[in-house]
């Protein structure tokens, strides 16, 4: 029996190599169980090797499912590169610690059933699946051989986990002494899917800015509300992919190169193209408020935006999701009081937008993250153990209880 059902899969593996890149992404059984967000190349907000790139490099990069399945695939991005991106080898193993993996489970990944490949400018790309079983929570290692020089590399900014790179070719090492350079960043990678008997689009997407990424929360420790989440499903007897897609800094209605494309131009590719998906939760607004009057870095993330043009962006959002058949839950804006975000328009603009989310019924359904972590004694304030100490972000006991607001009931 055990046979057979390898050779099952094996042939069924086989097939889908060859037919997975024409398949319609909601007819393909796949399910996206890790994404990131893409991001341009620049210095955003901390030093990365998005700018300079790579030649004769191997990165080695980390990332935890929230749900597992019998086989996997990756998808790859160079949706902001200006050439080709040549893949000279690539490899996926599960986590042993730090850069070593362990090699009874390393597999080779292809693409079309080449083990080196080119991604276009401007596209993305999903590898050939492999028959790599994932469990919950299981840790992977994706390693990457960049033999030719890439130029400025796509890049999600803040990782919150090591990324790790070696000069030369090292896919194929267990133990990950050559690589000792290490960035909190990721590069090239947009996502992991898996095939499995999950319901078919129970998956959910957490969209929105760093307080969905996760940033403040402890570096390589998995505490993001999606993570707590995603475990809080499982613990239940409800599990369900749930896939982190922050971009920090991010703003509805405005596009920046260092804060990333906009919500409503990037929800296609964050959102819509992620198989297995059926619920979004929408966690926005809050930079389009704080950057109206300054802001880091580019010029470009400074534009002032009215609570109008917020409620407008919701709305395109909405309808979106909507055209897609995806269930929608909007999530009001956390305290800002003490944060470089706070004024007295700031904050009536935060309560007015956070007014029309809980009262309007645009959402299909509302979680409360304000009262989840507002100080009774000062609702413009976080509570003080829900505080990472920026008065903007949550900590992990604030990331933990935006994940016990969310009611599950409320998913498609």
């Amino acid at each position: 029996m055990r046979f057979l059902r390898a050779l099952v899969t094996s042939l069924f593996l086989l097939a889908a190599a060859v037919t997975a890149h024409a398949a319609p992404v909601e007819e393909s059984g796949w399910t996206a169980v890790w994404a990131t967000s893409a991001q341009m190349p620049s210095k955003t907000m901390g030093p990365n090797w998005s700018e300079g790139g790579f030649s004769n490099h191997t990165l080695r990069q980390v990332v935890r499912v929230s749900q597992g399945g019998v086989a996997t695939r990756v998808r790859l991005t160079n949706r902001y590169g200006t050439e080709p991106l040549a893949i000279a080898g690539a490899t996926i193993a599960v986590t042993d610690a730090g850069a070593n993996i362990r090699l009874d489970t390393l597999r080779p990944l292809a693409f079309g059933l080449a083990s080196e490949f080119r991604i276009p400018a401007g596209a993305d790309l999903t590898t050939d699946p492999v028959l790599l079983p994932v469990a919950p929570f299981q840790s992977l290692t994706i390693t990457l051989h960049l033999a030719e020089p890439t130029g400025p590399a796509t890049h999600h900014a803040q990782a919150l986990a090591a990324t790790y790179r070696a000069t030369g070719d090292h896919r194929a090492d267990g133990v990950g002494t050559a690589f000792t350079e290490t960035t909190q960043s990721w590069y090239y990678l947009s996502g992991v899917e898996v095939f499995d008997v999950l319901p078919h689009r129970s998956g959910v997407v957490t969209f929105g800015d760093s307080i969905t990424e996760g940033v403040r929360s402890t570096p390589d420790a998995d505490n993001r509300y999606p993570d707590e989440l995603a475990e809080r499903l499982t613990a239940e007897g409800n599990p369900r992919a749930v896939i982190d897609q922050g971009i920090g800094g991010n703003r509805v209605t405005v596009d920046s190169s260092w804060l990333g494309d906009s919500a409503q131009r990037r929800f296609r590719t964050d959102v819509l193209d992620q198989p297995g998906v059926g619920t979004v939760i929408i966690l926005a607004g809050i930079n389009d408020i704080g950057l109206s009057t300054d802001g880091p870095g580019a010029a470009d993330t400074v534009v002032p935006v009215s609570t109008d043009q917020l409620v407008a962006g919701h709305l395109d959002l909405i309808r979106q999701a909507r055209a897609k058949g995806l269930r929608v839950i909007g999530a009001t804006l956390t305290p800002i009081h003490g944060s470089p975000y706070f004024s007295p328009a700031a904050e009536s603009a935060r309560q007015a937008l956070n007014a029309w989310i809980r009262t309007a019924g645009a959402y299909d359904a509302v979680v409360d993250f304000d009262a989840a972590l507002r100080d009774p004694a000062d609702p413009q304030r976080f509570a003080p153990e829900f505080d990472s100490g920026d008065h903007i972000h949550p900590s992990d006991a604030g990331y933990a209880a935006m994940a016990a607001a969310v009611n599950p009931a409320e998913f498609g």
